[in-house]
């Protein structure tokens, strides 16, 4: 049987998702993937829905008049999907975000672009007042689909220990 499966009873699997405390190892690198190409309908919803009412991201005309010639990605919207890629691999047992810090956005997103990203492990502890949890801190890279960099961040989590926390049913 493969890793991130479980046999629930003969012949049954479910797929399970995420990391206890314990499995996470300073340096170690979780590539996120797929890869989601972002269109122009996303980023209107998305600039829209956060009430964003810069033109760049949703005024063609305007947007021609910029250095960048045409509409740019909402910039929470990349923040965003980047932390929603990693779920899967550092967030999914979390008990709670504590916390982002030092996000850069290093190189522009427009619609049509497909972002990839990843996760280097680079803190890990117990923490002092939840004997049942402990704290991890990765920093995610977010790179187009010509490898450039578009955005870096650091996230902090309070995580699970093994046998603790909600049960994966």
């Amino acid at each position: 049987m493969r890793e991130g499966v479980v046999e629930v009873s003969p012949g049954r699997f479910r797929e399970t998702f995420g990391r206890y405390y314990e499995d996470f190892v300073v340096g170690h690198i979780y590539e996120h993937r797929p890869g989601r190409t972002i269109t122009d309908a996303d980023n209107v919803q998305f600039t829209l829905l956060t009430m964003n009412t810069h033109p760049a991201h949703f005024d063609y005309e305007f947007a021609k008049k910029t250095e960048f010639g045409k509409p740019l990605v909402c910039s929470p919207l990349t923040v965003a999907l980047m932390v929603g890629m990693s779920v899967s691999d550092v967030s999914q047992k979390a008990v709670a975000n504590l916390g982002w810090d030092n996000i850069r956005l290093t190189h522009p997103m427009f619609p049509g672009d497909t972002i990839y990203a990843e996760s280097e492990v680079v803190e890990k502890r117990e923490s002092s007042s939840r004997p049942e949890q402990g704290i991890v801190t990765v920093k995610t890279i977010g790179k187009n689909q010509d490898g450039k960099i578009v955005c870096t961040f650091n996230r902090t989590m309070l995580i699970w220990k093994r046998g603790f926390g909600p049960v994966d049913d």
